[in-house]
């Protein structure tokens, strides 16, 4: 067992300390935010994820997780620091640290005795170094440390199981105290035959970067293959499940959509893009990527129009789905704004349901119409729009929609509604890439 201290209770944050506790650690998750650290002593998770809440709970009861806005105490208190703060995206495009150097200079005023420093964020390749000149600067009496790099790779939605059930665990380090210290931490899951990858700092940094990017890549490949099919007679569908049956390519990432979205994706692959610009490897296959997915959001608005031909304007339109995915209440870059605001810019009025998301979507639009029941929002809707492949829309009762609904328009961005029983009820509809019945 060792003593853990997570500085930052973001998505990363909270899962990383739930899983490392249920690991049998002792882990503080500490936060400058005391209302925040108040809210979830009380029993309020701050973010939607499956699994989440339960393990959170069970941890607390049994004296292995703990929530403090004492950054101080909880540094000198563990023999492990991970930083999980956020590293959003500047107007520049490249990530910005100033959380990360924030903790880091905590750390740097607190450290006694030996520890090790780990940096859970996504940051630029050569952050570790920083990072370690920092603090090695005007360096206290009796204290050491090493630093270790260990990206995460959550995927919102299913993070939990990601974390205690992962692919890979990168760990990158020079030392090799911190690796095995590292190692005994992960213990538990060498019984789940996880590979762990020892590497050096700058190449733990860059893996993360080049595996979002990558499935960044894959997605809006995908997305250009739909619209092309579209335009030739194929089906995305059949192709994509041919193609994944290669070894070589998988079919994991192969759904076609409305664009990417969430918290990490769009993020770094401009960071990505302004770091390879920094040291003059221009990769013209990430600008291509990002240009694709704004350019594939921006094909879902022109969808819409090309389906409802007597125009927006006035119409009431139901979208289903707010998050940017499915068993998440995450809406950042979500594909929903994009449409939400075309809608609304055309003078169209917008009915919405989200089964987690509503509540963070009201934030951006207070003064479009929010349900708590999906046929409630369908309600005299003129046009019905498909943006979340949440499982409750793949076994939507159409028969009742086409009752309750005035038009007969339907988008489906995620390719999940039932394209036989669409024709058969006599809806007009439109999806991404799919031969229409």
């Amino acid at each position: 067992m060792k003593n853990i201290t997570i500085i930052g209770t973001g998505y990363v944050g909270l899962v990383t300390g739930a899983g490392l506790s249920e690991f049998g650690n002792k882990v503080i998750c500490a936060d400058i935010n005391n209302d925040k650290i108040l809210n979830i002593n009380a029993g309020n998770i701050p973010i939607y994820e499956p699994g989440l809440e339960e393990i959170v709970k069970r941890n607390v009861q049994n004296n292995r997780l703990f929530f403090s806005s004492n950054i101080a105490s909880s540094i000198k208190n563990s023999e492990v620091v991970v930083i999980a703060v956020g590293t959003p995206q500047s107007d520049s495009g490249k990530a910005d640290m100033q959380y990360i150097y924030s903790v880091v200079n905590a750390i740097k005023e607190n450290l006694n005795g030996y520890k090790v420093i780990c940096t859970k964020s996504t940051v630029p390749i050569g952050t570790g170094k920083k990072i370690t000149d920092i603090l090695k600067n005007n360096f206290k009496e009796n204290s050491d440390f090493n630093y270790v790099s260990n990206p995460e790779f959550l995927r919102e939605g299913s993070a939990v199981k990601d974390f205690l059930w992962p692919d890979r665990i990168i760990i990158g380090t020079s030392s090799l105290i911190a690796y095995e210290m590292m190692c005994d931490i992960y213990r538990p899951l060498y019984i789940n035959k996880s590979p762990i990858n020892h590497t050096s700092v700058e190449t733990a940094e860059m893996i993360k970067y080049a595996s979002n990017s990558f499935l960044a890549l894959k997605i809006s490949y995908i997305n250009e293959i739909a619209n092309l099919c579209e335009l030739v007679g194929a089906d995305v569908h059949d192709v994509a499940s041919a193609m994944g049956k290669d070894g070589r390519i998988s079919g994991k990432f192969l759904h076609p959509g409305p664009g990417f979205g969430g918290s990490c994706f769009p993020k770094d692959l401009e960071s990505l893009s302004s770091i390879s610009d920094e040291h003059g490897a221009q990769m013209d296959t990430l600008s291509a990527a990002i240009t694709a997915n704004k350019k594939q959001k921006k094909q879902m608005c022109n969808k819409l129009e090309k389906l409802v031909a007597t125009g927006i304007k006035d119409k009431v339109i139901t979208v289903l789905g707010l998050s940017f995915k499915a068993n998440t209440d995450d809406i950042r870059e979500s594909p929903s704004i994009d449409i939400i605001k075309y809608i609304l810019s055309k003078g169209g009025h917008v009915r919405a349901y989200d089964p987690i998301a509503n509540d963070a979507m009201s934030v951006l639009f207070p003064n479009i119409s929010y349900f708590q029941n999906v046929y409630e929002a369908i309600d005299k809707a003129e046009a019905l729009i498909v943006m979340t492949e949440w499982n409750e829309f793949r076994s939507l009762d159409l028969e009742k929609i086409k009752n309750i609904m005035i038009g007969k328009f339907i988008l489906d961005t995620r390719n999940i509604l039932n394209m036989k029983e669409l024709s058969s009820l006599g809806f007009v509809y439109d999806n991404i890439g799919r031969l229409k019945i």
